[in-house]
């Protein structure tokens, strides 16, 4: 028995424990309550929600950028503001 829920399970009870029960009580009825185990669940689903969030806003974000700017360059080009051409030339 080296681990104290080993004690509690095996119906020891810890000295610290022992010197909190009043004077007068009956040792073999007394029950120990252990806290839970702590859940991660709750933590976890939390980060996972988050990071989905950031990536959509990301890539929500990143394709209004592209459809404001092929709007601006289609608008430019069409006023003849601006134009570009490929010059696929053959140099030997």
């Amino acid at each position: 028995m080296r681990l104290p829920d080993e004690q509690l399970r095996a119906g020891h009870i810890p000295a610290d424990v022992y010197r909190q029960i009043p004077p007068g009580t009956n040792v073999h009825k007394v029950v120990i309550v252990q806290e839970a185990p702590r859940s991660y669940k709750g933590p976890i689903v939390l980060t996972l929600v988050t990071t989905i969030g950031a990536v959509t806003v990301l890539i929500v974000l990143a394709f209004v950028v592209k459809v404001i700017a092929a709007a601006a360059v289609a608008v430019i080009s069409a006023s003849g503001g601006i134009s570009y051409t490929l010059n696929r030339s053959k140099h030997k």
